[in-house]
């Protein structure tokens, strides 16, 4: 693949991935349309944050999410008191493209000696291997490729079924329990039948109109069918839809599933809502469930919501899959060719998996902690709860960010929106989602 496409259409991800990341913000007041990203890696350039020059034997890390620029600065200042290693963070942002500011870098011989690296290996040449280092004892969420490590986490995300739990326990529906599509179509048809009792207009606020929520469709929901009871290793499913293919017996259960979905549904919402229509349905308690991730956690804060939510699998399989589909949004990467490699790998630990550097990250960055052994639960309730199961049960990985190509804003959105419209059944959607993804992929 060509450079300057790859940068474009990993941007495209970029971009669907941090419309609606947990970054602190507000949503957008009623009627307005969903805000435009935070895009740390697309767009035209910007400034970096103001950073203090690096002095020589400094450590440089280049930060690809500004709205944890603070954070670190703090984490950084403290190091250094404590240990005597200055670290200069360098955060880019407001529409900055940090892969081509790490290109050029590279090609002037400053790279920083932590970055940011993505699963594709745009950057391999530059990364080091980082198999052995002590913070891989607590997590199974490291960037590996060729059987080496060559990312850290330190955060992750989940992708899922919210639900508002004050209405599961008026209608005497413990959440636990629904974790196969047995007990889900069970509960959504409860609820169905409750509706004015509960005060609910519909059961579920999904959106898939392509235009504005193909990400949420095509990317998220499609996430459930690659990954959903899969272990992180297994790359089969993914693999052969970047092959062209479908497994179809998999997906005619997802596609059974997602007709169950779109059927509880609010239909309005469904077929033109936005972002903020779909959240804010949920928010006014008009709605049990809310197909979206763990950073609505701002949006409905911003909404004044004061019932407990909290968040529930994509649950197709018949099979009990308690686990979320969640993984880290970023990657740190250690350069191969730094002259501080071991004053970097030392900062690595320490913020990874000491104790000021995971407080850190939970309480004053709003992050979820990837490490088994950080104590710091988050705050927001969604959030909470996703770290909670991610440390009792499986976690199934994001395997669409290893789509080629801008799949998701070309086909798998498009199909989706098709479906809930009714212009296709679900037979049809079965057939035309592999067919357009075989088009697609080998053309």
């Amino acid at each position: 693949m060509k450079m300057k496409r790859f940068l474009a259409i990993l941007s495209a991800a970029a971009l669907c991935l941090s419309i609606f990341a947990a970054c602190g913000g507000s949503s957008p007041a009623a009627g307005e349309s969903a805000p435009a990203a935070p895009a740390q890696d697309s767009g035209a350039a910007a400034a970096p944050a103001d950073t203090p020059a690096a002095a020589e034997g400094a450590i440089r890390l280049l930060n690809g999410k500004i709205e944890i620029d603070g954070a670190l600065k703090g984490f950084a200042e403290g190091y250094q008191e404590r240990t005597g290693q200055e670290v200069v963070i360098e955060s880019l942002g407001g529409g900055m493209d940090i892969f081509a500011q790490i290109m050029s870098y590279n090609a002037a011989g400053n790279m920083p000696d932590i970055f940011k690296t993505v699963p594709e290996g745009i950057f391999a040449e530059l990364e080091l291997d980082l198999t052995g280092q002590p913070w891989l004892d607590y997590t199974d969420m490291a960037l590996v490729r060729d059987g080496k490590v060559v990312g850290a986490p330190y955060a992750i995300e989940g992708i899922g079924l919210i639900y508002n739990a004050e209405i599961l326990e008026k209608a005497g529906i413990d959440p636990d329990t629904l974790t196969n599509v047995a007990a889900q179509r069970a509960a959504f048809e409860k609820l169905d039948g409750m509706k004015e009792e509960l005060g609910l207009q519909a059961v579920i606020s999904a959106a898939a109109e392509s235009g504005n929520m193909g990400w949420a469709t095509g990317l998220h929901l499609m996430s459930s069918y690659l990954a959903m009871g899969v272990d992180r290793s297994d790359k089969r499913i993914i693999n052969l839809l970047n092959a062209g293919e479908l497994d179809t017996e998999r997906f005619s259960k997802f596609a059974d599933y997602i007709e169950i979905l779109f059927s509880y549904a609010d239909q309005n919402v469904l077929l033109s809502g936005n972002y903020d229509d779909q959240v804010g349905l949920y928010a006014q308690g008009k709605t049990a469930f809310l197909c979206q991730g763990n950073w609505v956690d701002p949006s409905l804060e911003a909404h004044g919501v004061t019932f407990r939510s909290g968040l529930l699998p994509y649950a197709f399989l018949d099979n009990d899959t308690p686990g979320m589909t969640a993984d880290p949004p970023d990657f740190w990467a250690v350069h191969n060719g730094g002259s501080n490699i071991d004053a970097a790998l030392a900062f690595l630990a320490d913020i990874l998996i000491g104790e000021e550097g995971q407080r850190m990250f939970v309480q004053d960055a709003g992050a979820i902690s990837v490490f088994s052994n950080c104590p710091y639960i988050p705050e927001m309730p969604i959030s909470a709860e996703l770290f909670v199961k991610s440390q009792n049960y499986p976690t199934y990985a994001w395997d669409w960010l290893l789509f080629q190509e801008a799949l998701a804003l070309d086909v798998t959105g498009k199909v989706f929106e098709l479906f809930a419209k009714g212009d296709i059944d679900k037979q049809q959607f079965i057939d035309m989602m592999a067919s357009e993804i075989n088009i697609f992929m080998n053309q």
